[in-house]
């Protein structure tokens, strides 16, 4: 039986690619690009013509996504990773692995626990890079509020405390890499600094050692420990989950802090306070602490879960009228592509959706403020005030950064966790000359130091700037406004797009009905906006973009008078909308609010 018809019991047909991609890479010295190692599957297997230009619903030859679903899968199970990217390369457990049927499957199943996707039509996630040479690992050792790390320097070990949350990066770790164990919490006096009596976020650096051993498990490597004694403390640039690796490739923060854990060098805190992000925390004119602040201040150690976790069952129990497939679809895809728009007529909660798809990215119904922030466009927003220009100040015109270097800056300082830019109506404005070199700096095949650019606007001589891996772009976009130009087609191709639509399913209707409407009601509703809406579509002046969303008939509080409430809402709401549809034709709009009204 040919590769592209072979099909293992109890995993996707791509798995059995799993030993093709293995043998590939092994035949051509350990690793190789992409493109390569498709190709040579496809000759080896005498893959026919028409089934490599089979394309699924993304564009993406079907074939080209199963070799690169297979890779994804032996990346999470510790057989393969980048090295930088357009690379697959072997790891020292993927050089001997022998893949049988049985392999594939507890391979997949032991991946696909943790990310739901249709890897028939979804595009396959990317890689992680991982560097060559010697990597540097920051870990916890705290388990169920137990600091296990005596027990690690007896046993000559590191152990996640996690069966599988973690597998993919422990089985990324090699013998050679240097590894130390942290602990993260905040500090607020006695730092070797003037912090004005605000937090400042700390690391203890504990134990580093020397990986010695892979036991493959995803959970265990054997280690040469050295205890420091004592610990020392290393303050702003932390890693708060429990396994993180610097990526002193991109990010000088990084190599400082590799600095100081292994080659016991100071930290230079004067250079760090010069950092825009923390620059402008300690200064001394700065606005009292926040109330999310100050609930950051009883935040200790990191390793824990977040104080109030936030999901995809958290965005339905809100009123999200959405499939969780449907939803863990477009977490993946902005987990993947790094930036999504959400496209869809006016009412189907695209900035609602915005902001709770960031807060599940994130993971916590309560972000850091750094961490997620909004901004809108409008026809008369600037780069100058996007992303970087001059401003007054007392001391004339100086160069300042706009929302989006901040959050460049936000999420630079806080490598380990996710950050969110929410652009709402991100086609009211001229994208294009609002991002300017930022559009390029984008791209998710970009997002590292290797690709930095000059801006237009330097603060000093060479300085080049990259957007980092962990920032999210977010952005709605009303399709139904005819002044609204056209979406740069740059901009189209690095972002994904989600078109949401009016939906008054079962989700909707048992909201509805929480909130005091009665059956009868809600599918009178439902039946009259279904036929409005129809009727909107096959207008030839109008068209399915022009459709009016579920948002405008769904109540956000228990209503007294349910009919009441409907009235007002065609009277006030839907009724303006028609009118302005159909300026033309005002007896047109006039029937649609009639019958729209009939029997209340």
């Amino acid at each position: 039986m040919s590769l592209f018809e072979r099909k293992i019991d109890g995993a996707p047909q791509f798995a059995s690619y799993f030993a093709p991609v293995l043998e590939v890479l092994r035949d051509f010295g350990g690793q190789a690009k992409p493109k390569d190692v498709v190709d040579e599957i496809a000759k080896r297997h005498n893959v026919p013509e028409d089934f490599l230009n089979q394309t699924n619903k993304n564009g993406q030859p079907k074939f080209n996504n199963k070799v690169a679903w297979a890779r994804f899968y032996l990346t999470k199970a510790g057989f393969l990773y980048s090295p930088k990217r357009g690379v697959w390369a072997l790891t020292e457990a993927g050089k001997s692995v022998e893949i049988s049927d049985d392999r594939a499957v507890d391979i997949f199943r032991q991946a696909q626990s943790a990310f739901k996707a249709d890897e028939e039509e979804d595009q396959a996630p990317e890689g992680e890079i991982v560097a060559d040479g010697v990597n540097y690992w920051f870990v916890g050792a705290v388990w169920d509020e137990v600091d296990q790390t005596s027990r690690f320097l007896n046993e000559n070990i590191w152990q996640s405390g996690h069966e599988e949350k973690f597998s993919n990066l422990v089985r990324q770790m090699k013998q050679g890499d240097r590894i130390a164990i942290k602990s993260t919490y905040t500090r607020k006096h006695d730092v070797p600094f003037e912090n004005r009596g605000r937090n400042v976020s700390t690391m203890l650096i504990k134990a580093v050692g020397t990986i010695t051993g892979q036991r493959g498990d995803g959970r265990t490597v054997d280690v040469e420990w050295e205890e420091l004694d004592p610990p020392r403390e290393w303050f702003f640039y932390t890693y708060r989950t429990t396994i993180a690796r610097a990526k002193f490739e991109d990010d000088d923060m990084a190599r400082q802090l590799v600095a100081f854990a292994f080659e016991g060098e100071d930290q230079n805190l004067s250079r760090f306070l010069t950092y825009p992000v923390w620059a402008k925390k300690y200064a001394e004119d700065i606005e009292p602490l926040t109330a999310i602040e100050e609930e950051e201040q009883s935040e200790s150690e990191t390793d824990s879960p977040p104080l109030e976790p936030y999901g995809i069952e958290d965005i339905i129990a809100d009123g999200g009228f959405i499939s969780r497939a449907d939803l863990a679809n477009m977490v993946s895809r902005l987990e993947t592509k790094k930036n999504l728009i959400l496209q869809g007529p006016p009412g189907t909660g695209k900035t609602w959706l915005a902001k709770r798809l960031a807060r599940a990215l994130i993971g916590r119904r309560t972000p850091k403020p750094e961490q997620l922030r909004s901004v809108q466009f409008h026809p008369s927003l600037s780069y100058e005030d996007f992303v970087r220009g001059y401003r007054p100040s007392s001391n004339g015109l100086e160069i300042t950064d706009g929302v989006f270097l901040q959050a460049v800056e936000a999420a630079r300082a806080q490598p380990d966790i996710a950050h969110v830019l929410i652009i709402e109506e991100i086609n009211r404005g001229n994208p294009a000359q609002v991002f300017g070199e930022m559009l390029t700096l984008l791209e998710n095949t970009k997002r590292s130091r290797a690709d930095a650019i000059e801006l237009a606007y330097r603060k000093q001589a060479g300085e080049r700037v990259h957007v980092p891996d962990n920032l999210y772009i977010v952005g709605t976009m009303n399709i139904a406004d005819r002044s609204l130009a056209l979406v740069d087609l740059a901009l189209r191709r690095r972002f994904a797009f989600v078109t949401l639509k009016p939906t008054m399913n079962d989700l909707w209707a048992a909201w509805c009905a929480d909130r005091g409407l009665d059956g009868e009601l809600l599918e009178l509703i439902r039946i009259r906006m279904e036929a409005l809406n129809e009727e909107i579509s096959s207008d030839r002046t109008l068209g399915p973009q022009f459709r009016i969303g579920h948002s405008y008939v769904t109540p956000t509080e228990p209503l007294g008078d349910a009919r009441a409430w409907f009235r007002d809402v065609i009277e006030t709401e839907i009724g303006p909308l028609l009118e302005e549809y159909w300026f033309d034709a005002p007896e047109r709009a006039a029937e649609a609010m009639s019958r729209l009204r009939d029997g209340l």
